[in-house]
């Protein structure tokens, strides 16, 4: 069935089963951000699929570029903002 939002955007239906332990869960996640199930899911699955794709991204450069970044990466991490995250206070030592 498909349904106009009041932007006129076309929506589908997509149908899931999922255990009620589960459903139990995303409806107190929903409940926490004031969202409805339909929108806490939506918003994650949208994230999720943005995420994965992103993380597919090929990013082309040429020889010399390649070259650049190959060489900063065999760099030994130095300087001042290296030594201060060194320094950190690491919660999971605490």
């Amino acid at each position: 069935m498909r349904q106009e939002t009041s932007s006129n955007m076309p929506t589908h239906a997509v149908n899931l089963r999922i255990r009620s332990d589960i459903r139990s869960l995303i409806d107190r996640a929903a409940k926490a951000y004031g969202k409805t199930r339909s929108d806490f899911m939506i918003d994650a699955a949208r994230r999720a699929a943005e995420d994965a794709l992103l993380d597919q991204t090929l990013v082309r450069v040429d020889q010399q570029t390649y070259d650049y970044f190959l060489s900063i990466l065999d760099q030994s991490p130095s300087k001042e903002g290296f030594d201060r995250l060194m320094k950190a206070n690491k919660p999971w030592k605490n």
